[in-house]
């Protein structure tokens, strides 16, 4: 088995890349879809997401107003609260995810595909936490994986994904203030194991994503030949 994390900033193409590394045969997870479904009413994450912000981050069909929440978070400066309380449970999820995947194969790769892979562990040391879920998680993977791309290609991504219709400057403001909060990829190229340059040109991408896939599958079989 091998637990892979594939990391990036915002816009660096995580989904296409999980997606090709899915067609290759990686199980492949989205923190995001772990987070969204965590966050569900019923749900602990919900409850303690509501007690803390206050019943006004909940729409009037009884669910999380995402919108709201995210501007109290960024803009209003309590980002870290809100990560205390989802990405502990995330983390939790991810690994008994991992669990179900290689008890179904013990040969798997298994591959988690989050944003804030550094950042999560810089975030909990940053506030004194030496040891624990958050501030060992980079070393809860056997490989990382890092997509890099120009900042500005990061930004217009991500305002092609939410404005189809054309160039919108309040998202692309957006999208350079979630940037200015991860760390940078310079800081991020010496702590991965693998490396891939997303600039847009999808067959060198799979070629790169391919390569990689060949050292992961022979990186998993030396782990299960030595466990």
């Amino acid at each position: 088995m091998l637990r892979v994390g594939l990391t990036g900033g915002l816009g660096s193409g995580k989904s296409t890349v999980a997606g090709m590394f899915r067609e290759l045969g990686a199980q492949v997870v989205e923190a995001d879809e772990l987070g969204r479904a965590l966050m569900e009413p019923g749900q602990a994450v919900f409850n303690e997401i509501v007690q803390v912000f206050g019943p006004d981050v909940v729409d009037g069909q009884g669910r999380l107003d995402r919108a709201k929440l995210a501007e109290l978070a960024f803009r209003g400066g309590r980002l870290n609260e809100l990560n205390g309380i989802v990405h502990p449970a995330v983390i939790g999820s991810q690994r008994e995810w991992m669990e179900r995947v290689f008890a179904e194969d013990p040969r798997a790769v298994g591959i988690v595909e989050s944003a804030l892979i550094f950042e999560v562990e810089r975030d909990a040391r940053a506030r004194g936490e030496s040891e624990g879920v958050l501030a060992d998680w980079r070393r809860r993977f056997d490989r990382v994986i890092l997509l890099t791309a120009p900042e500005e290609t990061k930004v217009s991504r991500y305002v092609a994904r939410l404005s189809p219709g054309g160039w919108n400057e309040q998202i692309a403001a957006d999208a350079r203030s979630r940037l200015a909060r991860q760390m940078k990829d310079e800081e991020k190229i010496a702590r991965a194991d693998f490396v891939i340059e997303n600039t847009g040109d999808l067959a060198a991408l799979r070629h790169n994503v391919e390569v990689v896939w060949k050292e992961l599958i022979a990186a998993g079989e030396r782990v299960s030949n030595i466990s």
